[in-house]
């Protein structure tokens, strides 16, 4: 026993002086409110919480991440992982399962004042506004759905549960007038299944939120172009911007996904979410590398060329990264 209680102390004191070294650490050190250099000197593994496997989202969080990793030298080791998006991502990102979020600017908004899905206000802070998303309401022809108010008693995918599209659908659902919980029989599908649903008739209308192009719709709309069209849901705008006021009016262009014409839409900013405890020289170092390696991103998904360093700091209410800030000098 006194062998094995030895060898632990020993094993434990060589991690400490390898981790002193520059030896790997597992998750970034918490901030201590020093100078920013700009430099991560230690292996720090860091995990990105995206969305659905079909979303930009994850086909940016996954390019983010081999980015994160080059322009590190590997000293920054990224992996991206698929989830259910904003509402899920930011409470995991809280709970230190991921330490870099993506996520809706009204989700986040929600998280910071304590609203909506969340019972209080989150410990949460923004590396940078990115891309815009576009609320992209699908019906299926022959259902008779010509608004959203029409989707009642109708077979309805509202996105994944916790996700930023459910929490739109939800609203978009209520502006119109109905009960999200009565009104429509909601599927709360991801993306993929939600597709498929439209393709084979399982399900009458879908919600999603999303960059352009999202794949899925692209796959959607390449598959099923006589079975499916958009709504144009301008009109409830007014009633949106009430509950927050980060909506606002969108297009998505005919040439998008080889539309006859623009659809009017609402549209929302995305953030890029850290824990308000991250190390800012990391925090720094994860956005500068967003707009050093943006024609790398634009290449996994033309939505990223909506990244734009004049807006970056526009998060209101969520708070700027002090590191994050540093980088946007």
């Amino acid at each position: 026993m006194r062998r094995l209680v030895t060898m632990a102390v020993a094993a434990a004191v060589a991690a400490a002086l390898l981790t002193g070294c520059g030896g790997r650490r597992d998750a970034p050190q918490a901030d201590t409110g020093g100078e920013i250099t700009c430099e991560v000197n230690q292996e720090t593994r860091i995990g990105i919480a995206t969305g659905n496997a079909t979303g930009v989202y994850f086909a940016l969080g996954n390019a983010y991440a081999e980015q994160i990793s080059q322009a590190t030298g590997g000293t920054v080791k990224a992996t991206a992982a698929e989830t259910g998006a904003s509402v899920q991502n930011i409470q995991q990102l809280v709970a230190g399962t991921y330490q870099v979020a993506f996520s809706l600017a009204d989700s986040a908004a929600d998280a910071v004042l304590g609203t909506g899905g969340f019972d209080g206000k989150q410990p949460v802070q923004a590396l940078s506004r990115i891309y815009t998303n576009y609320t992209q309401v699908i019906v299926r022809e022959g259902v008779n759905i010509n608004s959203v108010a029409d989707m009642r008693g109708k077979r309805v995918s509202t996105g994944s549960p916790k996700s930023g599209t459910e929490v739109i659908a939800q609203r978009l659902l209520q502006a119109a007038g109905l009960d999200p919980d009565k009104d429509v029989s909601a599927q709360r599908l991801d993306l993929a299944k939600t597709v498929d649903g439209m393709k084979d008739g399982s399900i009458d209308a879908m919600f999603w939120s999303g960059g352009l192009p999202t794949p899925g719709i692209t796959d959607l709309f390449t598959t099923a172009r006589d079975k499916v069209r958009f709504l144009d849901i301008a009109n409830l705008l007014d009633q949106m911007r009430t509950l927050n006021p980060v909506y606002e009016r969108g297009v998505i262009p005919a040439a998008t996904y080889g539309l006859g014409a623009d659809v009017q839409t609402i549209v929302v900013p995305n953030v890029l979410l850290v824990r308000d405890t991250i190390d800012a020289n990391l925090a720094c170092v994860l956005t500068k590398v967003l707009f050093d390696r943006k024609p790398q991103l634009e290449q996994a998904n033309p939505a990223a060329k909506g990244i734009d360093k004049a807006a970056a700091a526009n998060t209101d209410p969520v708070p700027l990264n002090r590191g994050a800030e540093h980088a946007l000098k």
